[in-house]
């Protein structure tokens, strides 16, 4: 009811007495886990507390009535009257917590207000999930429950409150919430309340004595506590009036409640309707309709428009009702504690009592001059107008007009989504539009196929994308040229997704002769995905004009995250060439650019460099340091939906490898794999650099068959004649699959065709460039010569990687440190005293560790049965090997095996073999 003037009656004269002045309060989202007060006058009632806290050891607490009997109410005075040791945590429900992973999402951001590093992979794995795929919640949940066990404490429990859960049950939520109780750890119990019972197996928690539960006779007020309540409000009713008050209400708290509502309303007793009385009984929705129909008509218009909204303040009230005196309203609204639900601690944000809203959205006001639609279309302006563009986007969903939402959708630019990439939002909206509408314009179309692109879902954006001819010929010829530029673009990037480098080399190539200046976003993006071309094809001179173009472009139109995105590129570049510093330099520039962003925001291109980084790091072998890095990475790619993610969880996978923890390895593995396979990822993106890493990790452990089966399908993959493109993400993977192949060999005791190997690779990764590889396969020899008595040759291979290893890597030297350090020591003591040899020097151990009766010690530490296991292992003999050339089992070979790096102060059988080498103990 859209009004411009507040005309006051005489029940709400004096308003200005009820509370100060309204404040000018800046729209802010409500406080989700806020806890509402007790009504004004609320009868304490410690004898159903007295039940509550009997359960306290149990895992569910279930209050169970119909509307009105202060399930709610009772729920928080039961928080307040906790013991001390005892946290709570307030969840209130609404409808739109039904989608089971709304209320997971919104369940685990409750949890990290206690527990701030519980779940958050989780909870970007959740943001991320589409409607159309299928979502494994239990494992889901599985995870969070295994990592909450880690964080809870029985010594600090915390109760978890899940109020008007009728609001949000289902199917799908009852049963994850069951999965839930079910496995509900220590330290945390669940208190609901409900309007029904919900559909959980509540027999079993009954007979386990994990439950108690209060129905509406428990909750109904007893005779005492109904006199209490009306003596609060200083009611006149005696005697029999009065008894057959208490008896027609039956205990029902609300109806007493809306009864004294009218009674201050009417201002008399004697002035009320008849059937207030009791004369009728009290039947809950004529006396709702009865209180309503008592109020100022401007107040009842109030009510009928903003029903509609689960959330609101006095803005947007008056934005939606085309008026100014919304906050007088809603002052009064509180003045009498019945309407109105609190949201934050600052009173700004509202609801009503689920009790009133139902009965107002079904019950429209015969003098209702706007739909519901049209309110909501207004609620729609408003959240626009704040920026609020989610709440924007549902409002105009919940108005039923889907071409508002994909109008707004449409505000978001091209040059927004590629700097910012990440995707989550807009792939949400998808779900609410249908198909028809996102293929309604070109804007749309372009928009949604950049989100699918970006989220290498290749053959939806493809499909999307060609909806483009269906607006050709455009109005104007310069129209038809910018969308076809788009669509080269667009063409580029998914031929890019599926390794077919000419197509993406001729797309790329075209959109940039074609694209408009304005579409810099879209050119910037060509640039960088032929720039990763370049690393595969080798032209690393190509790469790197390439990257100083898109600096350029970048800087001129003064967008830091595409600033940011071209150093990222550049550094890249470095790292190819072996410039580990220089790289190292570049990423935390592209981190600089950033720095003045908002830091709550998401940005992929932050997420790439952090990973960056700490690969960089782990190449300058300082893996702390390194893992910090890459988990931060980890955990910003995974929110922003980003391919990126993979590097993180394939460095880390083999940083765990190299201390020893192949389980830790494998599972981060698997963990990428997952996540691949929920985001509809082509295997031709991550399956080639897990297996690499598998490889790896198999050759650690002695598993040469299973190494030796997939580095082959790999190397006919990426280095036949009809070779793939390497993956964006590992642009050297055909030569990173030729250094397994290599330490495959030396394992499989032939030298000579791994060195012979290395040496071709080192030679061509010198000719074009690739320093980083050059110094890989370079101090891959050194081992194999020395082990061979080649120490001559091997001197001079090591001088040659010192000098492709000016750059700063140090982690490939790493086993020559740790194999051979005096050997090394005495190589780098004729080196010139460089950065490197000095950064070099300080990872050798100490000479002092090494003295001879070390030697003597360790010799007779080892069993016979031990010195047996490490005289194969060094003949390069799997553990199946070992055990069938000893008669022992697998597991005692691993035992074995275990013991012995335990005792020779190593990690890794490679390590065991050149520690045992250097004591003399295979001699």
């Amino acid at each position: 009811m859209p009004t411009t003037a507040f005309h006051k009656s005489p029940a709400m004269t004096d308003l200005s007495r009820i509370q100060g002045p309204a404040s000018a309060v800046t729209p802010t989202l409500e406080g989700r886990f806020y806890r509402p007060p007790l009504p004004d006058g609320y009868v304490l009632r410690p004898r159903l507390c007295e039940q509550l806290s009997a359960g306290l050891e149990g895992r569910l607490l279930l209050i169970s009535a119909p509307a009105g009997f202060g399930k709610s109410s009772l729920a928080v005075e039961f928080c307040q009257s906790l013991p001390v040791h005892w946290q709570s945590l307030w969840l209130g429900l609404s409808s739109r917590d039904s989608d089971p992973g709304r209320f997971l999402e919104r369940l685990l951001d409750g949890l990290q207000q206690y527990f701030p590093r519980l779940g958050a992979q989780a909870l970007g794995l959740l943001k991320m999930r589409q409607r159309h795929q299928p979502f494994a919640f239990e494992e889901w949940l599985d995870g969070l429950l295994d990592e909450l066990t880690v964080h809870l404490s029985p010594s600090a429990p915390l109760l978890l409150v899940l109020d008007d859960y009728h609001l949000a049950q289902g199917p799908v939520l009852d049963r994850c919430l069951q999965f839930f109780l079910n496995h509900l750890p220590d330290g945390l119990l669940v208190l609901v309340t409900s309007r029904q019972r919900p559909d959980w197996h509540l027999a079993r928690l009954r007979l386990s004595r994990h439950l108690l539960e209060l129905h509406e006779q428990d909750l109904r007020l007893t005779h005492e506590e109904s006199l209490a309540l009306l003596d609060r409000h200083s009611s006149s009713l005696r005697g029999e009036a009065l008894d057959n008050l208490i008896r027609r209400s039956e205990g029902w708290v609300a109806g007493l409640r809306f009864w004294l509502l009218a009674v201050s309303e009417a201002g008399n007793e004697g002035d009320l309707p008849q059937g207030l009385h009791g004369g009728e009984g009290l039947i809950r929705d004529y006396l709702l309709e009865e209180v309503i129909d008592c109020l100022p008509p401007e107040v009842q218009g109030f009510l009928y428009d903003t029903a509609v909204q689960e959330r609101f303040c006095s803005e947007l009230c008056d934005a939606i009702r085309e008026a100014h005196d919304s906050a007088e309203i809603l002052r009064y609204l509180q003045s009498h504690q019945v309407f109105l639900v609190p949201l934050d601690e600052q009173g700004h944000w509202f609801r009503y009592h689920h009790l009133f809203s139902d009965l107002l959205r079904t019950r429209r006001s015969p003098n209702a001059m706007l739909s519901p639609a049209s309110l909501h279309l207004r609620a729609c302006r408003w959240f626009n107008a704040q920026g609020l563009l989610d709440e924007a986007v549902e409002q105009a969903l919940r108005a039923g007009h889907l071409d508002v939402a994909a109008n707004l959708v449409q505000n978001l630019s091209e040059e927004q989504l590629l700097a910012e990439q990440n995707v989550g939002m807009l792939l949400r909206w998808k779900m609410d539009l249908p198909d028809s509408l996102l293929i309604s314009t070109p804007r749309l179309i372009v928009l949604y196929s950049w989100a699918l692109g970006l989220a290498c879902q290749l053959d939806a954006a493809e499909e999307l994308s060609s909806h483009l001819s269906r607006f050709l010929p455009a109005p104007s010829a310069t129209a038809q040229k910018s969308m076809l530029a788009q669509w080269l673009a667009l063409s580029g990037i998914i031929a890019r997704g599926r390794g077919n480098r000419e197509l993406t080399q001729l797309y790329c190539r075209e959109a940039l002769e074609s694209l408009p200046q304005k579409r810099y976003g879209q050119r910037l993006m060509c640039l960088s995905t032929l720039s990763n071309l370049a690393i595969v094809d080798a032209d690393l001179w190509r790469a790197r004009g390439l990257n100083r173009e898109s600096l350029e472009l970048a800087q001129r139109v003064g967008n830091p995250l595409f600033e940011a995105l071209a150093h990222y590129d550049r550094a890249r570049v470095l790292q190819a060439r072996g410039e580990t510093l220089r790289a190292l330099d570049e990423v935390r520039e592209g981190l600089q650019r950033l720095q003045g962003l908002a830091p709550q925001r998401l940005y992929a291109v932050r997420a790439r460099l952090a990973l960056h980084e700490g690969y960089l790091l782990v190449m300058r072998s300082q893996p702390e340091a390194g893992m910090l890095r890459l988990r931060a990475g980890v955990a910003e790619a995974r929110a922003c939906r980003d391919i990126s993610v993979l590097i993180g969880h394939c460095v880390i996978a083999n940083l765990e490898g190299r201390r020893g923890d192949f389980p830790k390895a494998f599972s981060e593995l698997a963990e990428a794999e997952r996540l691949m396979h929920i985001w509809d990822v082509p295997p031709i993106y991550y399956l080639a650099m897990i297996t690499l890493v598998k490889c790896e990790l198999w050759l650690a452990q002695g598993r040469t068959d299973l190494a030796e089966a997939w580095l082959t399908r790999l190397g006919q993959t990426y280095n036949g004649d009809q070779a793939a493109a390497a993956p964006e993400f590992h642009p050297q993977l055909p030569q990173h699959v030729e250094l397994q192949q290599a330490a495959l060999e030396a394992m499989r005791g032939q030298p000579e065709a791994a060195r012979h190997r290395l040496e071709t690779l080192a030679r061509q990764s010198t000719e074009n460039g690739r320093q980083m590889v050059a110094v890989m396969a370079l101090t891959q020899q050194v081992p194999l010569l020395l082990d061979e008595g080649q120490a001559a040759v091997a001197r001079a291979v090591f001088a040659q990687a010192l000098q492709a290893a000016c750059g700063g890597a140090l982690q490939p030297f790493q086993r020559i440190l740790d194999g051979y350090p005096d050997w090394t020591r005495e190589q780098l003591n004729l080196a010139p005293n460089d950065l490197l040899k000095q950064s070099l020097c300080a990872l050798l151990p100490p000479v002092a560790q090494r003295v001879s009766s070390e030697t003597t010690h360790t010799c007779e530490s080892l069993s016979g049965r031990e010195l047996a296991v490490l005289q194969l292992i060094a003949q390069g003999f799997s553990n199946q090997e070992i055990s069938n050339q000893l008669f022992i089992s697998l597991h005692t070979v691993k035992t074995h095996a275990s013991h012995i790096n335990s005792k020779l102060g190593v990690e890794r059988r490679t390590q065991a073999v050149a520690r045992a080498q250097e004591m003399g103990l295979l001699g």
